[in-house]
């Protein structure tokens, strides 16, 4: 504190430049003080919170997507991961979700018929990729469906995840719907599918790739890649909710799962993105 009055001594000394008057320095400090705070209330206004449900298979990539997005807006994002086909029901019992990330078309299809979403705001922002996987590393997973020696299959409930739809029409392709018919073992969502195969209680499951892989590697285990021949494409849509129309916070994210910089995220994860 000394050294502070000296140099403000300092600078009211003859010779020296002249501080400006008491009135000026109020002024100054009065204009600066309704800066701060028009900044601080303005900051506050543009920070909003939103509310996304998130199809299960997309947990991974959102949880990074939302992060980025955070630091680079300020928003907060609340996620809610499930089944695409039980987040339908919610939200047409009135849920308080403002985005919704669906595992297919047809769900956010039927919100926008019904007009419980924004006109014109639903676009894909991933094509999915269903494996079939085994945690068993020395196991080919094909080879053992095939073969038959296998105790459980989990798959995704197929009336309510649209990736337990496509291993349907996998096994059917194949010729093994009969042949795996006891065997099977159904999980709510794919996060549900993936617990089965991952904790051994199943010994195969057809999961997303986004689960199992990273940056194109298989992190544990082994799995077979599905070719997109074997079943419908899986494209993930997303859609505005009319609880979310005048959210901006909603808007932008929206805007910013369209990006590049989502994108590189979403590929890392074993998705393409749509044309």
């Amino acid at each position: 504190m000394i050294a502070k009055r000296t140099a403000f001594s300092t600078l009211l000394k003859p010779g020296n430049a002249q501080p400006e008057s008491h009135p000026q320095r109020a002024w100054i400090i009065r204009r600066s003080a309704l800066m701060l705070a028009l900044t601080l209330g303005l900051s506050t206004v543009q920070a909003d919170t939103v509310s996304v449900a998130v199809a299960a298979n997309f947990t991974a990539p959102m949880k990074q997507i939302a992060a980025d997005f955070e630091k680079k807006t300020g928003h907060v994002t609340q996620l809610s991961f499930g089944s695409s086909g039980k987040f339908v029901a919610q939200i047409k019992n009135g849920a308080p979700f403002e985005v919704f990330l669906s595992a297919d078309q047809q769900k956010p299809v039927v919100l926008e018929k019904a007009g419980i979403s924004v006109a014109n705001s639903r676009f894909s922002y991933a094509l999915g990729r269903l494996a079939l996987w085994t945690i068993k590393p020395d196991t080919d997973p094909f080879a053992t469906l095939h073969s038959g020696k296998f105790n459980k299959l989990a798959i995704a409930n197929p009336r309510l995840a649209p990736y337990g739809l496509a291993a349907t029409q996998v096994l059917e392709e194949q010729g093994l719907t009969q042949k795996v018919k006891s065997k099977l073992v159904q999980g709510d969502n794919i996060a549900q599918t993936w617990q089965f195969a991952s904790t051994g209680n199943a010994d195969l499951g057809f999961v997303a790739l986004s689960q199992i892989s990273y940056k194109g590697n298989i992190k544990e285990g082994k799995a077979w890649v599905v070719p997109l021949k074997q079943h419908d494409p899986i494209r993930q849509d997303a859609v505005l909710l009319q609880k979310g129309a005048n959210n901006q916070a909603a808007k932008e994210l929206l805007q910013y799962l369209q990006s590049e910089p989502a994108h590189v995220i979403i590929r890392q994860y074993g998705y393409e993105i749509p044309q």
